[in-house]
């Protein structure tokens, strides 16, 4: 007799505690036990008794129980295992998600981090997060067209990020070339999308470059009314050109002040590679004075907040901003770009200047060289560009400054 709603609703396991079965008809059953109660559908299939699994029971109900059985029955018909599809179903959806866009993407994120700065690696998960997973994470990277990457990567540009959907694009591009090295795509739907997304417009980030505007800065950075650590940066800052994030989170254990060095661990650089700023006479003086203050901690320019962090990174900018210089006219960054285009003009070594400003060497011969390459030059070299820093402020006749031989 089949079964009804108020008899699986009553069904128990057996007066001892053994488990019960309830039949209904062709071959479904309800199998109740101690932890629960369970569909199962009884079938043959090449001569071999075998048993499916249909739900688990209230969740699946009598009606949706039968239509399960219903099916397995059609795929029976047909000469179909419904237990072996199961299988191989299951099988095919895990491996489907382990070949999914965002699991290749993981996977190729976690195995190149390690080579780069943790603020390189943040800007690319999150980009990927952000723009990318929502609409690509899920689906199988051998599966995705180039038409499909295009509309998500459109979605970025119709909000004027040009140049963060270029970069998209790059990253996904190396996600494809990634999978397709490892076996889980065939080719590289990015490289069909060179001139898809409207070109970036390069713009350098503000800087100041003539000598009399430069003087003025150096000049309001001396006069500077707020915190004698944020004053000490901003000096410091056009001294040694390194990167914002760079100088922020400097350790005092990184410095020799006796021998005038700043060694910057490889870790802390963009370009993983342990950096040499040789310090200038006026730049050890600048540090011999805040060491007196900030020593003791582990960081040159310890948060205001909290000694355990360096300072934020809009710290500097905000000087700026407090000194009268919008965003347009000068940032922490523009310090590298006023010593590396003055500093070209005055005549000193391009490779020199190339090794201290820590940009990458794309020549596969000049990238060559080693970390502490033409560091005797360059030790000369920032001891004259901070004498001629001091001359500016001074108000020196502003003349060009040339290396001597």
């Amino acid at each position: 007799m089949p079964l009804t709603d108020t008899a699986c609703k009553n069904a128990k396991t057996k007066d001892d505690g053994a488990q019960a079965k309830y039949a209904d008809e062709k071959g479904m059953y309800l199998l109740v036990n101690k932890t629960g109660k369970y569909w199962r559908l009884d079938y043959r299939f090449n001569d071999k008794r075998k048993t499916l699994a249909l739900g688990v029971y209230p969740e699946i109900g009598l009606k949706l129980a039968r239509e399960k059985r219903d099916e397995a029955r059609r795929l029976l018909a047909e000469g179909i295992d419904p237990g072996e599809l199961r299988k191989v179903t299951k099988a095919t959806s895990k491996l489907s998600a382990a070949n999914s866009f965002e699991a290749v993407a993981r996977e190729w994120f976690a195995k190149y981090q390690p080579t780069w700065s943790e603020g390189h690696a943040t800007r690319i998960i999150r980009r990927l997060e952000r723009d990318i997973f929502p609409w690509l994470g899920n689906r199988p990277i051998a599966e995705i067209t180039a038409p499909e990457l295009l509309a998500s990567l459109q979605r970025i540009e119709k909000r004027d990020a040009i140049e963060t959907a270029h970069r998209a694009m790059q990253n996904c591009g190396q996600v494809f070339r990634y999978a397709v090295a490892t076996g889980r795509a065939e080719r590289n739907p990015a490289a069909d999308l060179v001139g898809a997304i409207a070109p970036a417009v390069k713009t350098s980030f503000p800087t100041i470059t003539d000598p009399s505007k430069i003087a003025e800065l150096l000049r309001a950075i001396d006069g500077y009314k707020g915190s004698f650590i944020t004053q000490c940066a901003l000096k410091l800052a056009p001294l040694v050109f390194v990167r914002p994030g760079e100088l922020r989170k400097a350790e005092w254990s990184e410095f020799d002040l006796e021998h005038q060095l700043w060694t910057i661990p490889a870790e802390r650089m963009k370009m993983r590679e342990k950096h040499f700023v040789p310090l200038s006479q006026q730049a050890v003086a600048i540090l011999t004075e805040l060491q007196a203050l900030t020593g003791s901690r582990q960081f040159v320019f310890p948060g205001a907040r909290t000694n355990g962090r360096p300072m934020s990174d809009n710290t500097v900018n905000a000087a700026l901003r407090r000194l009268g210089y919008s965003k347009e006219d000068m940032t922490g960054h523009g310090f590298r770009h006023m010593a590396s285009t003055l500093l070209n003009e005055q005549g000193w070594n391009r490779d020199a200047i190339e090794r201290q400003m820590a940009h990458a060497e794309r020549n596969s011969i000049r990238a060559t060289y080693n970390y502490a390459e033409y560091l005797p030059e360059r030790t000369k070299m920032m001891q004259s560009w901070a004498d001629y820093l001091d001359g500016l402020k001074a108000g020196a006749k502003v003349t060009p400054l040339f290396k001597t031989a």
